[in-house]
């Protein structure tokens, strides 16, 4: 151990870090060596913190960037689940839409499996905010979030329903029945409970037809209708079953 190290008790290890020093100290003062001034224990903590602080600040930057990069895989699996089923994305499909490689998917995610649920679960938050916008009651505002909910999925949710026989289906439809009706329920609950409860279920039925996907799709597919056409209707039949017409 040299003479500098034993007399501060520093570790040899960190001996690149102080010749870093002396060499700056030596570019930057006078070439009398008696000038120089002597390393002490503070500036070797200074050096210390500032070498600290510029590893969490690139542990920050990592993780930013990492975060970043996961949301941006999630939103582009939730993209795809909008148009494809879900055993026709392929990590390959989401790794060219994200520009990252299927290796980074894996690191971030862990599996195909855990990827689509991450995105299943993000695409549920989005479906949530556009049909849940409107205050129990309000017809036309509740119609309006579910025809902006139709409108960019119901096509695929038309083909999963073609497709129901699938076992890795099923589960998906019979979730969204009963988040449908729950949605119907929510919603109209005002107009419904000025109806005597011994038919307050079969209008909900009624209800939960008037406002299904598929009525969307014989409006606008089948039918050509606009959009203004088909929600129109919708919200005519909505009201007219509740006696608001």
């Amino acid at each position: 151990m040299d003479e500098f190290h034993r007399q501060k008790h520093l570790p040899v290890s960190l001996g690149p870090f102080i010749s870093w020093f002396f060499i700056l100290n030596h570019a930057f003062t006078p070439r009398d060596r008696s000038s120089y001034d002597p390393l002490t224990p503070d500036d070797f903590a200074c050096i210390i913190i500032k070498m600290k602080s510029r590893r969490m600040y690139t542990m920050r930057t990592r993780a930013n960037s990492a975060a970043a990069t996961r949301q941006r895989i999630l939103n582009e699996t939730t993209a795809l689940l909008k148009t494809h089923f879900r055993a026709d994305i392929h990590l390959d499909d989401v790794a060219g839409a994200a520009q990252v490689s299927v290796q980074t998917i894996l690191r971030l995610f862990g599996s195909r499996v855990a990827l689509l649920e991450g995105a299943m679960e993000e695409l549920g938050r989005h479906i949530s905010d556009q049909r849940d916008r409107a205050a129990p009651g309000d017809i036309d505002g509740a119609l309006a979030g579910l025809f902006d909910h139709y409108e960019e999925v119901g096509d695929i949710v038309i083909r999963n329903l073609a497709d129901e026989a699938d076992p890795a289906v099923q589960p998906l439809l019979g979730i969204g029945r009963t988040m449908h009706r729950q949605w119907v329920e929510q919603h109209f609950a005002p107009q419904l409970a000025g109806h005597v409860y011994a038919d307050r279920h079969v209008l909900l039925d009624a209800l939960v037809c008037a406002c299904d996907v598929y009525t969307w799709k014989l409006l606008r597919r089948d039918m050509g209708r606009s959009r203004s056409d088909a929600e129109r209707t919708m919200a005519w039949s909505v009201k007219t079953l509740l006696g608001e017409v």
